[in-house]
């Protein structure tokens, strides 16, 4: 087994080397479906930006995911189809001009979407699209006024009571409908055939009684600001293309995330901007900036991932041997160390105590850092920050700025610090706690002590650590396990548990971790592996799939690895599992490991076949084997 460990480290740090751009970071693909891949066409062809190159890129990919049914899925596992994904497949074909609605891959699809309820059934972006591309009416009634951003953060609801993912995508909805903008052009579609019978609207917010209470209350918030009714609408619709201007990204996009860029470019032109304006093309070219090649396919990714990739990768390459000084090591820390963030975002609303020091997702993000990415850098530049003074610099403000993002319940957020307010949860958008919140997950909560407890030595009774220690306690279900919010799924969170109480300081003989290692154990495949089913998102209860995947596989043994001194039956047979599946290739491999939104935004990383099997055969190597010798 010894040997067999070796080789399998050796033949992946080997690709690793290989796959690593000039620069040190590593480019792997960042996967999400072929939602980008069709409002991207819908984009270009709005602005009557004729791209056919592209566009015939991004429709071949489009059909080359289509299921023999005429659908598309989101993973899968999911059933029949996904109806969101068929619509915007069905329309984004149609708007390319390269197919006709009486090509027969065109007929499954439309017959998909009539069975399945229409485009009233799609999910609220979607909606969006197909309103401000002229395919529906903006309703009467839009509960989102734009006086919502004036709100002083005294008043219940104020725009910082949502969430930064939340804010930059209801910034240009809201001036959108308050314009109630749409564009058509000649080459623009008509979905009359599988549209929603009339009265029906897509969009109808009338008879909800929770849109109705939330649209009363910043109404009446709104006429305790000083100032007559039009020129507060004036200031408010100001203040939100202010917003959305300022957090332009140096690549031209909004965040660096598609989603909000693409409604940004619509926001501005409902202001007056012109198709051809240098900021709506700078946006574009950002998101073409976004492509990125899978399986021979043309993809336009939600967002690049090249800090998390190789923040991850450096640091599990340094776990599985490589030395700090290896020069594919030195390029990657290089890399990280330029992408520390020094300006102020968002978060410093809710953190104003703290400097910036944080690090982001995406290669050109340069306000928006998460605690995610910032762990796993300073993890990779850990062994540099006695070589170099730089570094040292780094870790600190890095070190200072994770610490300071704690929520009050003891738990990490992703994004921002105590955003987290329970009312917004109850508006009737479905999984309106991921989109309007960010709250403390077992995820990030558990990687942050395991950063804390490995790489800063900070003891278990320091209060940040004894907080988030008893916040994980208390959130882990009934039968062991845990709950991960930015990965598939429950085998996802208990992984992260597991190990950051593990290198807290917490004894493998505690009942919670043993109650979390007999869960593992307990849903272990014949083979060896783990496989978790997209699905348990959504259910909120662990779902087999059915079969074994690499990176599942890896988090469930290293997990174990943490919670027992001595290896066990289960550990061996999972790094079986892993040394004879390396090179395993099939749609296990391609299966989403991330959740954006649950039940409609998966991810697939391509650098997590590489990072989890590596790090977890690192150890395995390092607890067992060497310990033998």
């Amino acid at each position: 087994m010894f040997d067999k460990v070796n080789d399998g480290l050796t033949k992946l740090i080997d690709t690793i080397r290989k796959d690593q751009s000039s620069n040190g970071a590593w480019k792997y693909p960042f996967e999400t479906g072929i939602s980008t891949d069709c409002y991207m066409i819908i984009l270009l062809r709005s602005l009557e930006i004729n791209d056919e190159k592209l566009i015939q890129q991004l429709t071949e990919r489009i059909l080359s995911r289509q299921e023999e049914n005429g659908a598309w899925k989101l993973f899968y596992d999911e059933g029949d189809g996904n109806l969101t994904s068929t619509v915007e497949a069905y329309y984004a074909l149609l708007y390319s001009g390269y197919l006709e609605k009486s090509d027969l891959k065109m007929k499954r699809a439309k017959s998909f979407i009539v069975k399945n309820g229409g485009l009233k059934q799609t999910h609220m972006l979607s909606k969006l699209m197909l309103t401000l591309t002229g395919q529906q009416k903006w309703p009467a009634f839009f509960p989102l006024q734009l006086e919502l951003i004036l709100l002083p953060h005294s008043f219940p609801i104020h725009f910082y009571s949502f969430s930064e993912y939340a804010r930059v995508n209801l910034t240009p909805i809201m001036i959108l409908a308050d314009k109630k903008y749409s564009l058509t052009t000649n080459k623009s579609p008509n979905l009359s055939d599988i549209n929603i019978k009339r009265g029906e609207d897509g969009l109808d917010f009338r008879n909800s009684h929770e849109w109705r209470s939330f649209y009363s209350t910043i109404k009446q918030a709104s006429k305790s600001l000083i100032g007559l009714p039009s020129h507060l609408h004036q200031l408010a619709t100001e203040q939100a293309k202010q917003y959305m201007l300022h957090r332009i990204e140096p690549d031209g996009t909004f965040l660096g995330y598609f989603s909000s860029t693409f409604l940004m470019i619509f926001a501005l032109l409902s202001l007056g901007y012109p198709k051809r304006h240098p900021i709506i093309i700078n946006a574009v070219n950002g998101l073409k900036g976004m492509k990125t090649e899978i399986s021979g396919h043309t993809h336009i990714q939600f967002t690049t991932a090249e800090v998390w990739n190789t923040s991850l990768l450096g640091y599990a390459l340094q776990e599985a041997g490589v030395s700090s000084t290896d020069p594919m090591i030195q390029k990657a820390n290089h890399y990280l160390l330029t992408r520390q963030h020094v300006k102020y975002g968002d978060w410093s609303v809710q953190n104003p105590s703290s400097f910036p020091g944080g690090w982001g997702f995406a290669d050109m993000n340069t306000i928006q850092p998460d605690v995610d990415d910032t762990t796993a850098s300073l993890r990779s530049i850990a062994r540099m920050v006695k070589q170099e003074p730089i570094y040292r610099q780094a870790w600190d403000r890095g070190i200072q700025w994770v610490l300071t993002m704690q929520n009050n319940d003891g738990g990490w957020p992703a994004f921002e610090k105590n955003t987290d307010n329970k009312f917004l949860n109850f508006l009737p958008i479905k999984k309106a706690e991921y989109i309007f919140s960010d709250p403390s997950t077992v995820d990030l909560t558990g990687r942050t002590l395991e950063f804390l407890g490995k790489y800063t030595k900070l003891p278990k009774d320091n209060p940040s650590v004894k907080s988030g220690i008893k916040w994980l306690y208390k959130n882990q279900k009934g039968n062991g396990s845990w709950y991960g919010r930015w990965g598939i799924c429950f085998i996802y969170g208990t992984w992260g548990a597991i190990t950051g109480l593990h290198a807290i300081g917490v004894v493998s003989t505690h009942s919670s971790i043993m109650r979390a290692a007999t869960w593992l154990e307990s849903i272990q495949n014949p083979d060896g592996g783990w496989g978790e089913s997209c699905k348990s998102d959504s259910s909120n209860k662990y779902i087999p799939l059915k079969t074994s995947t690499l990176t599942q596989t890896a988090w469930a043994v290293d997990a174990l690895i943490a919670a027992n001194d001595k290896q066990t039956k289960a550990i061996e047979k999972g790094i079986r599992f892993l040394l004879d599946n390396l090179d395993r290739d099939d749609w296990t491999t391609n299966y989403p490991k991330g959740q954006g939104l649950p039940g409609d935004f998966y991810m697939h990383y391509h650098s997590y076949r590489y990072i989890f099997p590596l790090l977890t055969l690192g150890h395995y190597r390092k607890k067992y084997t060497q310990k033998k010798g």
